[in-house]
């Protein structure tokens, strides 16, 4: 039971954490990018539009939306933040 305590993670975790670091500042921006071009759109849809109905439903799209690329954008932002407490976490359990 103690030789499965002594496996070194290592050479498998380093390319993972490598990878997740190179993607997560593209992620951001890819996200803001796309996130801002939506919500542009849903305005748009919520000003142009006509009746009651589909007034209520552009807002409620567009309130979605922003809370949605909102929580994604934090959750990016808070997995950069926390890579290096990760890291060393990892390192301390080998």
């Amino acid at each position: 039971m103690s030789n499965l305590l002594a496996v070194d993670f290592a050479p498998v975790i380093a390319p993972i954490l490598e990878v997740l670091n190179a993607i997560l500042w593209p992620a951001i921006a890819i996200i803001g990018a796309v996130g801002t071009i939506y919500c542009i759109v849903l305005g748009v849809k919520l000003a142009k539009s006509d009746e009651q109905n589909s007034r209520e439903k552009a807002k409620k799209d567009l309130i979605g939306a922003v809370v949605g690329f909102v929580a994604i954008f934090v959750l990016i932002l808070a997995l950069k933040i926390a890579m290096p407490i990760l890291q060393e976490w990892v390192q301390s359990q080998i």
